[in-house]
């Protein structure tokens, strides 16, 4: 199992109405992340913007080479770049991710 750690950046302005949009994520996008293998996926946003998120999964290439390829999670990410200043990753499956090391784990 892989545990990632990722951040993003909400554009200020739009805070509010991307916690509004996260409180009623498409479904059809939800499973489409269940069947990449993505599960135990939360994020957490602070007052400025700055997001992190974490999630686990067996393979994170993996994931992101299925939703690279998913058209649901394409129109998503397309739809979010009005809320994000983080850039997409190709490498992520279009994702707007800066993945983090993990420095420490308690188990």
């Amino acid at each position: 199992m892989q545990r990632v750690g990722l951040l993003l950046r909400v554009k200020p302005e739009k805070i509010e109405e991307y916690k509004e949009i996260h409180a009623n994520v498409w479904p059809e996008l939800l499973s489409e992340l269940k069947a990449a293998g993505i599960r135990n996926y939360s994020l957490w946003l602070g007052p400025d913007g700055l997001e992190f998120g974490y999630l686990e999964c067996d393979d994170w290439q993996a994931a992101c080479d299925y939703l690279a390829k998913s058209e649901v999670h394409t129109r998503w990410q397309e739809f979010m770049q009005n809320y994000l200043e983080s850039p997409t990753d190709d490498a992520a499956g279009g994702q707007p991710v800066q993945l983090l090391e993990r420095t420490f784990l308690l188990e």
